[in-house]
């Protein structure tokens, strides 16, 4: 099936709508069972597990005006909704806070460790700003998608530009790439690995059943030697060899090296 692709802008959650005479980054005002949003198009899709949902129009000055009042409205709001929680004491932070095109509907998008019960702020609210109070979990990767971040690379964090959807990063994918696991480099702005880890993990995956393991011995145009470093990006192997009590090391393109059994792949 294929659709339209939206990203809304009070919220990381992708809407998909079907597929029409729309522009990439064209804005449209998006017609969903809790009211009207405005989103922003990102391309054409093939998905099969989506629910459509209606494109009302594009966006007009006015609708783009309303929006931006709408952001001013829920900026204001975020201290006040911060301190209300923090009065009932709830473990829980709360990120931002948005609201659909029509302001019937206020949603607080907060993260947590653990589960909260919210019933008496949602009553607090719901009598302080007369209208429907909705309280939305999200994770801290959706959060710096949302509000958006610089990442370690100087450039705004993926996410914000252009992710869909967030891929399953794991350790093993920093370990393969030789990064040191210290989590000021391996780590983005929302404190979860670095969704870029993911992007050349199978590159280095191919690579490293090629690569001798570190401590290995291989064979060289020199002879036996033990395998001290690899450079993936470069694809070198370091190795070293000991005759009469001294070490000599050299460097060799993958290529060039044999590894002695199998037992080193």
């Amino acid at each position: 099936m294929q659709l339209t692709e939206l990203v809304m802008f009070n919220s990381p959650i992708n809407l998909y709508a079907p597929a029409g005479d729309y522009k990439r980054g064209q804005r449209v005002v998006v017609s969903t069972p809790t009211g009207q949003e405005l989103g922003i198009v990102k391309g054409v899709v093939e998905r099969e597990d989506a629910d459509p949902v209606d494109i009302i129009r594009a966006a007009t000055k006015e609708d783009n005006a309303i929006h931006c009042e709408n952001c001013i409205y829920a900026r204001k709001l975020l201290p006040e909704i911060k301190e209300e929680a923090k009065k009932l004491g709830l473990d829980m932070k709360v990120g931002f806070i948005s609201t659909n095109f029509e302001r019937t509907k206020l949603v607080v998008n907060y993260t947590a460790d653990e589960r909260v019960d919210f019933r008496e702020l949602i009553k607090i609210l719901g009598a302080k700003y007369k209208t429907r109070i909705e309280m939305r979990q999200i994770g801290n990767r959706d959060e710096t998608k949302t509000i958006g971040a610089m990442g370690i690379c100087g450039r705004e964090c993926c996410c914000k530009l252009y992710l869909s959807d967030f891929d399953k990063v794991s350790i093993k994918m920093a370990k393969n790439q030789n990064l040191a696991l210290n989590p000021t480099r391996i780590n983005g702005m929302c404190g979860r690995l670095l969704c870029c880890l993911k992007y050349e993990d199978d590159f280095y995956d191919e690579l490293q059943k090629k690569m001798p393991h570190v401590g290995s011995t291989v064979i060289t145009a020199d002879g036996k030697g033990t395998v001290t470093t690899t450079d993936f990006l470069k694809e070198t192997v370091t190795v070293s060899f000991v005759k009469d009590d001294t070490t000599e090391v050299k460097t060799y393109p993958l290529a060039d090296i044999k590894q002695k059994d199998s037992a080193n792949k």
